[in-house]
């Protein structure tokens, strides 16, 4: 942070999620820490780069920059441009119309997700206890003492000097 608290472009901060900074971090998908975002505020980016200094250092350097946005639309390519200028025409009213929509397709498949993991949990919790007491019936029928006289009879005789 402290490399880079001089520049006029690149902002690196630190948020506690577990205090007064918990609402930010939720709002912005924050669920393990550390968590590491970039970006436009209104619109930020998982990390998924190396954790040690120099790789942060360089992918800061190289993307912590002015990008494509409605503030830098001189940086955007026609097609990005194109689809800032269709959102921008929306009244505030259709354009938080999308925007709900959108999110209620984040929402959706997120509670689907849980759903099916929870699912797959009980499932799972099934299967263990079915697979021990599988193990427990085959113990209680003897397989130990099964192998010790087939490891027996492999001896008979054998054994006399």
């Amino acid at each position: 942070m402290d490399e880079f608290n001089s520049s006029p472009t690149q902002l690196i901060a630190d948020v506690d999620c577990t205090t007064e900074g918990k609402p930010l971090c939720e709002a912005n998908g924050v669920r393990g820490y550390p968590t590491l975002k970039y970006g436009d505020p209104s619109d930020l980016q998982d990390y998924e780069g190396g954790r040690d200094y120099e790789s942060l250092r360089k992918f800061a350097e190289e993307n912590l920059k002015p990008a494509c946005s409605p503030a830098n639309i001189d940086l955007c390519d026609d097609d990005k441009k194109k689809e800032i200028e269709t959102f921008l025409s929306l009244s505030p009213e259709d354009l938080d119309a999308k925007i709900a929509a959108e999110e209620k397709k984040n929402a959706d498949a997120e509670s689907l997700f849980e759903s099916e993991v929870s699912k797959l949990q009980a499932s799972y919790e099934k299967l263990s206890k079915d697979k021990e007491a599988t193990i427990a019936d085959v113990k209680a029928a003897g397989l130990g003492l099964m192998k010790a006289c087939k490891a027996a009879q492999g001896k008979s005789g054998s054994d006399e000097l």
